[in-house]
């Protein structure tokens, strides 16, 4: 079917709109985390209650997510804080020490290596049971995370 040259020239303004103004995707990727790396010894570091808090990252992913990663020692016998329950998602990856995570009331001791998993709004806690300081990094994910 021929297009007029009218007809042409009343499309082309629906046809530029896209390349002039920015997509959803490029407008998030512009307030997203970068590319970039953490090198360990320029984490600031929060010392609460004895228990060492290295910020990592904090921020939205392109594709919308919040995400935050802090690396916890617990000495042992200690605890961040007491239970508690979120909307974001956490996980976590236990570098060195044994922990014990409980999830709606049931523990697990986990070692180096292992990884916790919690999702949304269950209750949660995390204790070094072991006799080293335990080492740990927290990643979490969803509304609420950054």
């Amino acid at each position: 079917m021929p297009v007029t040259r009218r007809e042409l020239c009343s499309m082309l303004p629906a046809m530029l709109i896209p390349a002039i103004l920015p997509s959803e995707a490029s407008t998030a990727q512009d307030n997203s985390l970068p590319s970039t790396i953490y090198p360990f010894e320029k984490l600031p570091v929060r010392t609460p209650n004895g228990t060492e808090i290295r910020a990592v990252l904090k921020g939205k992913l392109v594709t919308g997510e919040s995400l935050e990663v802090h690396e916890t020692m617990l000495v042992p016998g200690g605890s961040p804080h007491p239970p508690h329950h979120h909307v974001h998602s956490e996980m976590w990856l236990i570098r060195e020490g044994t922990v014990e995570i409980t999830v709606n009331g049931t523990s697990s001791r986990l070692g180096p290596g292992s990884v916790g998993f919690v999702e949304s709004n269950d209750e949660h806690g995390i204790k070094n049971v072991g006799t080293t300081p335990a080492n740990y990094f927290v990643v979490a994910v969803g509304p609420g995370a950054s």
